[in-house]
C-alpha cells in the first residue's frame, strides 16, 4: 500500500515573497509562483488516513492545493506561529463535515499556550500528548515517531517509515545524538536550512552549509532543505542556491510547496 508523503509549505514565518521585501528571491518568486514558498507544513496519506505535521497559518490553501478533503490526525512540532497558527481552519470541518474531533498530538510544555491561545476548540480537537521515542501506527504501515529536535524552545522532528524511510526536521540546529541515530540512513532527510550565508540564529536554526553538512554526518541517501527564508542573511534566488548545492556535490536539493515522496 502506498504512503505519500507532501511538503506543503517550504519556506518560514513569512514566507516567499514577504509582503514588505523587494529583495531578489521575493522578486523572483513574485515573477514565478511556481518558486513561493508557503509556511511550513507537510502531510502523509495513507489508505486511510491523512495526518497533517503542523498547521500554519496557509493551512487552508495548502489543503486546497493538495485536494485534501479530510483530516484525521495533527502532529504539532512547537508552538511557534508558522507552525500552529491554522490550527483555527478545523473548527468548521469539524463542526459541519467530520462531526466528531480531530486527534490532535502536542507537546506537553504547549498544552496551556493551545487552550490559552483557542479555547473555542475544546470541543474540536482530541488532545494527547505527544511523547518522544513513541511509534505512532496507521495504515499503510506508516510508523511515525517523534523525536527531539535542538531549537529555541521545546520541538520535535519526525521519522516516518513504511516501505521507505523519511525525517522531517524543519525547525532545528543540527540534531541532538539520540535523533542522530534515529535517522541515520535515513532514505530521506528534509530539513532546516533556514538561512543563507550567516546563520543568525545558530541556537534554532541552520544555514545551507550546515544542512549539507548534517546530511553527510547521518548518511542521508537523499537531502531536501526546507524552512528556507531565501532572504535572511544573504537572500539567494532559487536559480543560485541550486547552482550553490549542485557545487557542494552529494544528493542535496531544495523542496518546494507540492512536493510528494512515496514511502
Amino acid at each position: 500500500m502506498t504512503v505519500t508523503f507532501r511538503i506543503m509549505g517550504t519556506g518560514t514565518g513569512v514566507g516567499v515573497p514577504a509582503f514588505y521585501c523587494a529583495c531578489p528571491a521575493c522578486r523572483e518568486a513574485e515573477r514565478d509562483p511556481r518558486l513561493a514558498r508557503l509556511r511550513p507544513g507537510a502531510a502523509a496519506r495513507t489508505p486511510e488516513e491523512t495526518i497533517l505535521f503542523d498547521a500554519g497559518p496557509d493551512l487552508r490553501t495548502q489543503l486546497l492545493a493538495a485536494n485534501i478533503r479530510d483530516v484525521d490526525v495533527i502532529f504539532l512540532s512547537h508552538w511557534h506561529f508558522d507552525h500552529f497558527a491554522g490550527l483555527g481552519e478545523m473548527e468548521y470541518y469539524v463542526k459541519l463535515w467530520r462531526k466528531e474531533p480531530v486527534l490532535l498530538y502536542l507537546l506537553p510544555e504547549a498544552e496551556a499556550d493551545l487552550w490559552a491561545a483557542f479555547p473555542f476548540l475544546d470541543d474540536v480537537f482530541t488532545v494527547r500528548q505527544l511523547s518522544y521515542g513513541q511509534e505512532y501506527v496507521f495504515g499503510g504501515g506508516l510508523r511515525v515517531t517523534p523525536l527531539p529536535a535542538a531549537h529555541s524552545i521545546p520541538t520535535a522532528g519526525f521519522l516516518l517509515r513504511a516501505e521507505k524511510s523519511l525525517a522531517y526536521f524543519t525547525d532545528t540546529a543540527g540534531l541532538p545524538p539520540v535523533t542522530k541515530e534515529y535517522v541515520r540512513g535515513v532514505d530521506t532527510l528534509v530539513c532546516d536550512a533556514t538561512f543563507h550565508g550567516e546563520n543568525w540564529f545558530p541556537h534554532s536554526h541552520m544555514n545551507t552549509e550546515e544542512a549539507a553538512a548534517l546530511a553527510r554526518e547521518v548518511g542521508a541517501g537523499r537531502v531536501l532543505l526546507t524552512h528556507l527564508a531565501m532572504h535572511y542573511s544573504d537572500p539567494v534566488t532559487t536559480a543560485a542556491l541550486t547552482e550553490e548545492l549542485r557545487a557542494l556535490g552529494g544528493a542535496v536539493g531544495l523542496a518546494f510547496d507540492g512536493m510528494d515522496i512515496e514511502l
